[in-house]
């Protein structure tokens, strides 16, 4: 009996999302609405002086107004991979002619070797979401909503029709967001298929992703 419940498999994460599938860099939800999802840079606005504050307000404020539908605004604090930058230093060492700058390369790369296992280096990175839901889904019932999200299939075959008419309606609502981040000084830019699928693959598995990175997807080999 302890032995059934043992290899019992355990229900995957995904079983509990709403997601139906991450296509042409955006999230395709199961009631048929898009996400697209936005990285965005960070300013220091305590040094800015006075006249620059008021002008990033005025940009936000003037931002804000512009929206025509709701942000959601996702903040992560998750511990900083330096992996494939240490193997860069490990790289530079070996290929060192000179010996002097081999030495110094080695004691750095004790160093920041040393400084990862010391203390949790965090890094924050800052998202914002943007969603596009068409007015028929607006109009739909609860009970038509809730029939939907049982019936994947059945959103699956309605994604086909009118996919890339809320592709494009979601982009021309990115666009301007974009333009309203860029009036504040802010570097954002869209993440892709990949990046959304390791962000979500990274953010619900966090233990699993520290010791299995996520592949390329256009490096696997897709059964038709």
């Amino acid at each position: 009996m302890a032995d059934r419940q043992a290899t019992k498999k355990t229900p995957s994460t995904q079983k509990y999302l709403n997601i139906a599938e991450i296509r042409d860099d955006c999230v395709v939800m199961k009631d048929g609405t898009l996400r697209a999802v936005i990285i965005v840079s960070s300013i220091n606005f305590a040094l800015k002086s006075e006249d620059e504050q008021n002008a990033i307000f005025a940009a936000y404020i003037s931002f804000l107004n512009s929206l025509e539908a709701p942000l959601q605004i996702v903040i992560q604090s998750r511990q900083l991979d330096l992996d494939d930058y240490l193997e860069k230093i490990k790289a530079s060492e070996r290929t060192q002619t000179n010996e002097l700058l081999r030495l110094q390369t080695a004691e750095y790369l004790q160093y920041v070797s040393e400084l990862v296992e010391l203390g949790d280096i965090m890094a924050k990175r800052f998202y914002v979401v943007v969603s596009f839901d068409p007015v028929s889904n607006k109009k739909r019932s609860f009970w038509r909503r809730t029939g939907d999200a049982l019936s994947p299939t059945k959103i699956i075959n309605l994604k086909q029709k009118e996919f890339a008419k809320r592709h494009k309606d979601l982009f021309i609502r990115i666009d301007r967001v974009l333009s309203g981040l860029a009036s504040m000084g802010l570097r954002a830019s869209v993440l892709d298929t990949q990046s959304l699928i390791e962000l979500y693959y990274n953010t619900y598995n966090p233990e699993v992703s520290k010791n299995e990175k996520m592949v390329d997807i256009n490096k696997l080999n897709l059964e038709e």
